[in-house]
């Protein structure tokens, strides 16, 4: 996909100081395009990521819930690339406000102002699934389908990268010689390098406008993977030996994801544990289309799983 001349449009990148948004900031900045990162704490933010003098604006989601609030934010831009998210609440900054409401306005003002909005959200809404976090993130979907803005929509499937709070973990655990994963964790994932979703975005965001379902991108990796075979995959890039995997009956591992989110200790969340139990790949992948090349390897061919007491089966 080849990316239009015009490096002078100014980008607001939401979430531009998280996992997503250094790497949009980052690929951004690569073709020239001067950059506003917005962040609940711009000053820190500041001198832990300078950013190459990119400008820093506050930016408080949960503050953010009608069209007029959003005015002074998106002043003298001219895309905004949203890659705000939570992956627990904490106290005003609740699942509705941060990925339904305010994107919403957001969604409402851009539309008024004849800006673009790349809105990045999640695999698997479609899954009939109950936790707040997903629905929230399908009813900011919907809001932004009806707002009437020059809108598109990035689905990644599971990221891997440096500094991600999430991937830090897998690679830690992928160390480990006992994998312990739910029983029902039989959905398959296409891993994909944050550095190829940070250049997919940015050049998302610089390409003409789309229309009708052209506007919903579904990024993944090279490889759809259960969780345990990405593990496995991500050992062998640092262990010749396979792990062994254990698995826990699931009512144990539901347990478990509430107590995660009740004490937020570890990424595994009550809306992990439903997601992995369905498939979370890109029905059709448009990551190679963006990116024009071939997205990178993430882990390596993954070895035959060797289970614990017949629990899991061998891969063939």
């Amino acid at each position: 996909m080849r990316t239009p001349e015009v490096p002078d449009r100014k980008v607001l990148v939401l979430g531009g100081s998280g996992f997503i948004g250094r790497h949009v900031v980052a690929a951004l900045q690569a073709v020239g395009c001067p950059v506003v990162i917005g962040s609940r704490h711009p000053q820190r933010r500041r001198r832990q990521l300078p950013a190459g003098g990119a400008e820093y604006r506050e930016i408080r989601f949960e503050h953010l819930l009608d069209a007029g609030s959003w005015r002074s934010v998106l002043d003298d831009c001219d895309i905004v690339i949203n890659c705000v998210g939570i992956l627990r609440e904490r106290g005003r900054e609740t699942y509705q406000r941060v990925h339904h409401l305010a994107p919403a306005a957001l969604a409402a003002a851009c539309a008024a102002r004849g800006l673009r909005l790349i809105h990045v959200s999640a695999l698997g809404l479609e899954a009939p699934v109950r936790s707040g976090f997903l629905r929230s993130k399908r009813d900011g979907e919907a809001a932004l389908r009806a707002s009437g803005a020059d809108w598109c929509i990035v689905r990644p499937s599971l990221l891997d990268g440096e500094g991600g709070y999430g991937a830090r973990w897998i690679r830690r655990v992928a160390r480990w010689p006992i994998h312990v994963l739910p029983q029902d964790a039989h959905g398959r994932i296409a891993v994909l390098d944050v550095r190829d979703l940070g250049e997919a975005i940015a050049r998302l965001a610089l390409a003409p406008a789309r229309g009708g379902d052209a506007r919903e991108f579904d990024l993944g990796g090279l490889h759809a993977r259960t969780l345990g075979e990405h593990l496995a995959a991500m050992r062998g890039l640092h262990a010749g030996a396979p792990a062994r995997q254990l698995a826990i009956p699931t009512l144990l591992a539901r347990l478990a994801s509430h107590i995660c989110d009740l004490l937020h200790v570890t990424p595994f969340s009550y809306g992990h544990w439903e997601l992995l139990q369905y498939d979370n790949c890109p029905r059709r992948n448009r990551l190679p289309e963006l990116l024009g090349r071939a997205p990178r390897e993430v882990g390596v061919v993954a070895p035959a799983l060797q289970p614990v007491a017949g629990v899991l089966r061998p891969t063939s």
